[in-house]
């Protein structure tokens, strides 16, 4: 007879993640170890199957949306069929700007992407106080395009985003900061910084909506919950990979 841990993990053993990554490396190392911290088990045997392809060549989000850089469509494709033909039966993309191109690849990759973004304002609607204001630290990339917001409408939850000066000065210098390898008290201070203030209009809840973001900024620097996206999607793809038939509830 198997024991229950074998079981486990023949269950889980039916789904490979595959991870487009490199956008950038860091979060892409810190979104793989989130996934196997939110993995339980005891044994080597009770983690998933993960495929990750990190390429850091991909242009820029935030350029691209922004009208200064090259589209990465083509590079998130070709991402995309690596996994593919590595085996990977379902694709996670820890990148929130990112996801302003999935549209444009999900019809040619032939492997469900879980949405970061929509899987964050589910968690959210979860949560107990209710959430009826959220703020939003994110790249200007994610901000411009409205990827949250538009999630967020369909929930009636209202968001709110830092002013010009503090998206300018104090995310995105964040937000470069821990791309070039700096994560100091002064990194945290921006963020910190930025979060408190928009808790001050209202937020009863901070998403984390860039990758960088949580390397810079501590759970405990402000008084609501801090969301981290990459841990979200951690949480669901392991849901996902030990439910039934290797397919999360309503996807």
């Amino acid at each position: 007879m198997n024991s229950p841990t074998a079981a486990t993990a023949a269950t889980a053993a039916t789904e490979i993640i595959g991870i487009l990554g490199g956008m950038g490396p860091a979060a892409t190392a810190d979104f793989y170890a989130k996934l196997v911290s939110m993995t339980p088990g005891s044994s080597d045997q009770d983690h998933l199957r993960t495929v990750i392809w990190s390429d850091p060549t991909i242009p820029d989000r935030t350029e691209a949306l922004l009208g200064d850089g090259p589209d990465p469509t083509p590079w998130l494709l070709d991402g995309s069929r690596v996994l593919r033909e590595a085996g990977a039966t379902v694709i996670a993309i820890p990148c929130n700007t990112a996801h302003a191109f999935v549209p444009r690849i999900a019809d040619h990759v032939d492997l469900p992407i879980v949405h970061m973004i929509g899987e964050v304002v589910r968690h959210l609607t979860s949560l107990s106080p209710r959430i009826h204001t959220v703020g939003l630290l994110a790249s200007t990339g994610t901000v411009r395009a409205g990827l949250y917001q538009e999630w967020l409408d369909r929930f009636g939850i209202r968001l709110v985003l830092p002013d010009g000066a503090s998206q300018d000065r104090e995310v995105m210098a964040a937000v470069r900061a821990v791309k070039a390898g700096v994560r100091d008290d002064t990194t945290t201070a921006l963020l910190t910084r930025a979060a408190q203030r928009l808790t001050e209009q209202g937020a009863q809840a901070v998403i984390a909506g860039c990758t960088e973001i949580p390397l810079g900024l501590t759970v405990d620097a402000v008084d609501v919950p801090l969301i981290d996206p990459a841990l979200v999607l951690a949480q669901v793809l392991v849901r996902r990979a030990r439910a039934e038939g290797g397919a999360e509830p309503g996807e």
